[in-house]
Formats: C-alpha cells, structure tokens, sequence
C-alpha cells in the first residue's frame, strides 16, 4: 500500500471537533476530539475515538461517564486549547470558562451544544480504544441559524495544516 495514498485517502473523511471532559473529585481530564459518531437512535449512542494513554482514557473507564462540549464554528481557540494538558483555574479549563453538568463533568460555557453520556462500552484496540456512551442529558443553547451539522466545527475550518488520520 502507497502510504501516502492511505493518508491522503483516510484524510478525506470529515471530521467535526468536540471537548471531551470528564472528571472525578480532584481529577480532571480533557481532549479536543474528532471521530465521534451517532450509532444509534434507541438507546441515543455515540461513539468515538479516544487515544490510549491519554488522561480521559483512564479516567472515563473509572468514572463511567464523560461530557462532549460540540464546538461552534467561532470556538476555534477552545479546539486548540485542548490539544495540550489540562489546567484548572477556578471555573476555567485551559482558559475556557466551564460548567459542571448533571453527571459531574465540566461543560464548555461557551458552544452551542452539549451531551452528557454514561459509557456503555470501551473496547480496546490499537492506538485509540473505541467508547460507546449512551447520551443521558443533552442542550442546544440558542436558535441555529442553519442545518444543525453546519454549526459544527470541523479540522478543515482550522486550515489546511491542521489533518488527523492517515
């Protein structure tokens, strides 16, 4: 297989951006995130990819549950301030004001939506083990201007340096 052909072809494929948090008394763990996925319609199931080794990784098969904050096209800085290690200050996570949702988990304050989700499954395989979560709690903050799935941002608004897969 042409390598290059295999990034470039697994590139292709449209990825929206969510903050993944989840957090257990003084611990907390947060990524910014792209494959994530409805599965089903009932029981309402998403799935995603979580990298192995990361903080959320461990602490979500601890705790059992997790949020998603789905970053709006103007949440751009939020995308990159997950990329690295999270910081607490007060109600701050990486210097974006949070929340504490229903199950525990800090919420972004500022996007348009959110889910809350129990895990339902953790498989682990390769370099990213699959989650499934059973979305428990979910919000819409405000009247969207267009189709929901436009709201969303996506790795191609961050510009054309900023890929995942391959």
């Amino acid at each position: 297989m042409d390598e290059q052909q295999k990034k470039t072809a697994l590139r292709m494929i449209p990825y929206g951006l969510y903050v993944l948090t989840c957090e257990k008394g003084e611990n907390v763990a947060t990524a910014t995130i792209s494959w994530l996925t409805q599965t089903s319609f009932s029981p309402p199931l998403i799935t995603m990819g979580v990298k192995v080794g990361s903080g959320v990784h461990s602490l979500i098969k601890e705790q059992k549950s997790y949020a998603i904050s789905i970053l709006g096209k103007d949440n751009a800085a939020a995308a990159y301030a997950f990329f690295k290690s999270t910081e607490r200050k007060g109600d701050e996570l990486n210097g974006q004001k949070v929340f504490s949702g229903s199950l525990g988990h800090p919420i972004l304050d500022d996007v348009p939506a959110y889910l809350e989700c129990k895990l339902v499954q953790f498989i682990e395989t390769g370099d990213h083990s699959i989650v499934v979560g059973e979305v428990v709690n979910a919000s819409v903050k405000g009247e969207l201007s267009g189709r929901p799935d436009g709201e969303t941002l996506t790795l191609k608004d961050l510009g054309e340096k900023v890929h995942y897969g391959g």
